[in-house]
């Protein structure tokens, strides 16, 4: 049987072409629209936020399964870009989201071969239990460079 859990948000207009928001599990910051669209430079935008949550959201998973994998992470960090088209009738859609991770693995007793195939597995898991990768209309494409040391 599925269960459910409710995550919050709340926003609310700070005037002209701001708002501050406050997440369900605490931090709050100001926020605006891109600075092509009026906004203002500097500050979280709805599409920051959504490249973010797409980023943060794959490398948590890729975490839990770095484990499952009896993967030994040395570090990881990635770069994420949306790209958005934006249509004549000025509708928009992020149509990818794309991924460079740069993981680097301690190889420990293995073959490099075998570390950095279990670590392609633990991505392909990453991306296929990841929430928000799941909840999004736009191609995810993952692009890894993964060092085994």
């Amino acid at each position: 049987m599925s269960q459910a859990a409710t995550y919050h948000t709340t926003v609310a207009w700070k005037g002209e072409h701001w708002g501050h928001v406050v997440l369900g599990n605490g931090p709050e910051m100001d926020f605006s629209a891109p600075p092509d669209a009026q906004g203002h430079p500097g500050v979280l935008t709805p599409e920051d936020a959504f490249v973010a949550a797409g980023n943060t959201c794959i490398m948590m998973m890729f975490l839990w399964a770095a484990e499952r994998f009896k993967l030994k992470l040395l570090s990881y960090e990635c770069r994420a870009e949306g790209t958005k088209r934006i249509e004549l009738d000025r509708t928009e859609i992020f149509t990818h989201l794309r991924f460079w991770p740069v993981i680097r693995l301690e190889k420990g007793n293995e073959e490099a071969a075998v570390v950095e195939k279990r670590a392609r597995r633990a991505l392909q898991s990453a991306q296929k239990y990841s929430l928000v990768a799941n909840s999004v209309k736009s191609e995810i494409v993952i692009e890894p460079d993964i060092e085994i040391v």
